[in-house]
């Protein structure tokens, strides 16, 4: 059934404004109900490694299948590139700091503790790339397809996401200092030079080199059967994600900006090349059989008791996230710093509105809540998960019919252009 689920749910919910994580939280939340054995591995605090390595994995096949979706080329050397990226930096480099002093404000002031109220908003900061598919581009334009690079929201809602997830780690990393070392004091400048910069500087340097060896391999080898784009030997897409993830994890690196580095990089060589495609289409279908999952994991653990210590606040600091503070900071950081009119109003608020939350934020609280017992609270728990099921649900009936009426807005347009 699961199987059957992950097949035909895409398709089957393509024209209606119900998406598959929606269908698929709802499934596990079902199955939670039914008369299923009461010791399956569901309570997190007990389970935390295994629910790190799954999102981990989850998490860093995604990134690889984003990084092979974007169509936008980044040139490191040009200056024109990157301000075609402009709208992305923004989101990073002004919203995500502001989401997560914002969030950590409040967890604070629910009453957290400082470095548990940090986590809380690191946790909860990035998009995710596994649940936006619906608003995110759909896969590389090769061959004789002509590229469509003036959909400004599902491009900087790509990479965004396929960028945030590393960058989010310094501020984990921030929480677990303070929990562990003590006052900013004592570990401020280590974490400036090192989680901030050093670590991110040699997990996008690896993926680059990565990218670069392998496309060097797949596509101009001496040796015909290294040359496996010829063949379309598209596993060579978990090859490089592993690859990729596992020497920026041994550098010290972060492995997530690694991995999508890598896949960009790779994406840039024959652009055009049908080989692309094919990379894509087996990270995509990898991450949907793992995604469904996951969700229908957490739908069961949602019925078990994982929501056993929400309380108001958790409510109040989840919707607070995903109707106030996220589309307020990344509306203010479109607007504000924006120099020109590449994106229009309509597209930033739907730029601003589409910060899904997802798989990405329950691995970050893993990861941290084995560091230290202020960062494993069962109310951290209880209210990530609520957020991500709320995000789930709220941008899940939106994504259809807002990204629609979008679509018919290029669409009109393009006709009174021509």
């Amino acid at each position: 059934m699961s199987l059957l689920l992950a097949i035909v749910l895409p398709d089957l919910l393509d024209r209606w404004a119900i998406s598959a994580p929606m269908v698929l939280v709802g499934v596990g939340m079902v199955l939670g109900l039914t008369s299923l054995p009461d010791d399956l591995p569901l309570d997190p605090q007990a389970n935390r490694v295994a629910i790190e390595h799954v999102t981990e994995l989850v998490v860093i096949v995604a990134l690889m299948g984003v990084g092979l979706a974007i169509d936008r080329p980044l040139d490191l050397r040009r200056r024109s590139s990157w301000r075609r990226w402009a709208p992305t930096w923004r989101l990073l480099a002004v919203a995500m700091p502001l989401t997560i002093a914002a969030t950590a404000l409040l967890g604070w002031a629910a009453g957290l503790a400082a470095p548990a109220a940090l986590l809380l908003g690191a946790v909860l900061a990035p998009t995710d790339p596994v649940l936006a598919s619906d608003v995110q581009v759909a896969g590389p334009q090769t061959g004789d397809h002509e590229v469509d690079e003036t959909d400004e929201v599902r491009f900087t809602l790509t990479s965004e996401a396929g960028l945030n997830d590393g960058l989010t780690f310094p501020f984990v990393y921030a929480a677990i200092l303070l929990a562990t070392e003590g006052t900013v004091e004592h570990w401020g400048l280590a974490w400036v030079g090192w989680y901030l910069v050093g670590k991110v500087v040699l997990g996008v340097a690896v993926g680059i080199v990565v990218g670069r060896l392998l496309a060097m391999v797949a596509f101009r080898s001496r040796s015909r059967s290294l040359r496996v784009a010829e063949r379309g030997e598209s596993l060579l897409a978990l090859a490089a994600l592993v690859a990729s993830y596992g020497a920026g994890q041994v550098v010290g690196g972060y492995g997530f900006l690694s991995v999508f580095a890598c896949a960009m990089t790779f994406r840039s060589a024959e652009r055009d090349h049908d080989y692309h495609a094919a990379m894509h289409e087996v990270a995509e279908r990898l991450e949907r059989l793992l995604t469904l999952f996951v969700l229908m994991v957490l739908g069961i653990a949602l019925t078990r008791g994982l929501l056993t210590a929400l309380d108001w606040r958790g409510v109040a600091i989840g919707l607070a996230l995903l109707l106030v503070i996220r589309p307020g900071i990344a509306l203010f950081a479109l607007r504000v710093f924006n120099r020109s009119d590449a994106v229009s109003r309509a597209e930033q608020s739907a730029i601003a509105f589409f910060g899904v939350r997802g798989v990405g934020s329950v691995y970050y609280l893993a990861y941290a809540s084995g560091e230290d017992p202020v960062l494993a609270q069962d109310w951290l728990w209880s209210t990530v998960a609520f957020t991500v099921v709320a995000s789930v649900l709220l941008h899940g009936v939106l994504a259809t019919p807002v990204m629609s009426r979008l679509d018919r807005r290029d669409r009109v347009r393009g006709g009174r252009r021509s």
